[in-house]
């Protein structure tokens, strides 16, 4: 273990890391096994929607199990909570430094500036976010995707399967991250088949407006989107994704899931015959190799970017129907490899 037992401290920690997370997010997991000797090891903090999202937060928990698995030692998640602010975000990855976790993961762009500020009070500690680029730093990681790649992919499958020629996407905030998003869906459309109308819509300007977190709204958009006559529509809007799959699945018309194979998910499994494909982002994988680069004793820093050509994002293929579809899956190989060859230069806004 390349990292230095806080047993000596446990006491006095816990008790203040316990009044801190009541203020300002609860910690929804802290576990080890029994002979982790105190060893503290990653900790990630939610995005909105938080654990149960079936998607973006999901995949980070992932990754989380897998090293705490891996390496023995103790783990952390903590949710967020309603009209956080950054100072609320700060004092939650700090409070998880003071704990002796390393590396700590803000799971979200909007962890930005609470990584910034937490990683200068701790520079031994390593920190990661996941979905922003702008933080330069000896001891951050930023983890970040090639989405629109993964996206283009979905948006072959759309225009091959669609026979009403209108498909949708309902983006969850109208921010550039969600940009990537639509843009490379868009063009995977277009470039497959002009004669597909793609229609967009964002549920929310800002995050704050539950855009990501509402699966009432994202139900409501799928199904106006229904009526304009979509017979596949593309979400990434995290949990708010579960009423555009929910309204695919009501209205029989297919849906395409996002960040991870929601096809697999439990609590979609009523609707997973609706569910297409998904595009997907790693966030499982980059979340644990960050953990796993500590664990060795040589921490990833600077932006770490997953695409294509690292497998990091792609197609899920758990439907069969989807699987098993030679024309469709020839489709989607043809472009992947003009993608990953640079053939095909995929649009990221």
């Amino acid at each position: 273990m390349r990292r230095i037992s806080r047993i000596t401290v446990a006491g006095a920690a816990t008790a203040s890391l316990a009044l801190a997370l009541s203020a300002c997010g609860g910690t929804s997991t802290s576990a080890g096994s029994s002979d982790s000797k105190g060893d503290k090891g990653l900790a990630i903090a939610y995005d909105v929607g938080g654990k149960g999202d079936q998607s973006f937060n999901d995949a980070a928990y992932a990754g989380l199990e897998q090293a705490k698995k891996e390496f023995g030692y103790q783990t952390a998640d903590v949710e967020p909570t309603e009209g956080e602010t950054d100072a609320d975000k700060e004092q939650r990855l700090v409070s998880l430094a003071k704990q002796g976790h390393n590396p700590v993961i803000g799971v979200g762009y909007a962890y930005a500036s609470a990584v910034k500020g937490a990683a200068e009070k701790f520079p031994d500690t390593t920190f990661g976010i996941v979905d922003d680029a702008t933080i330069n730093a000896k001891n951050v990681a930023d983890l970040v995707f090639s989405e629109e790649e993964a996206s283009y992919l979905a948006g072959v499958a759309a225009a091959k399967t669609s026979k009403s020629k209108v498909v949708g996407f309902v983006g969850g905030v109208d921010i550039p991250l969600i940009h990537k998003f639509q843009a490379g869906f868009a063009q995977g459309v277009k470039d497959t088949d002009p004669k597909v109308k793609v229609l967009s819509q964002y549920l929310t300007q800002t995050a704050e407006e539950g855009g990501f977190a509402s699966p009432d709204k994202g139900k409501t958009a799928a199904e106006g989107q229904i009526e304009k006559k979509a017979d596949v529509v593309y979400a990434a809007a995290g949990l708010s994704g579960q009423g555009v799959i929910e309204a695919a699945a009501a209205n029989k018309v297919w849906a395409i899931g996002v960040d991870s194979d929601q096809y697999q998910q439990e609590a979609l499994a009523k609707y997973k015959d609706s569910i297409l494909t998904s595009a997907m982002k790693d966030v499982a994988k980059a979340v644990y190799n960050l953990a796993k680069s500590v664990e060795d004793g040589k921490p990833e820093t600077g932006i770490v970017r997953g695409d294509l050509k690292t497998g990091e994002v792609s197609l899920s293929n758990s439907n069969p129907k989807f699987a098993d579809d030679a024309e469709l899956q020839e489709a989607i190989k043809t472009a992947k490899e003009k993608i990953i060859s640079g053939e095909i230069k995929v649009k990221s806004s």
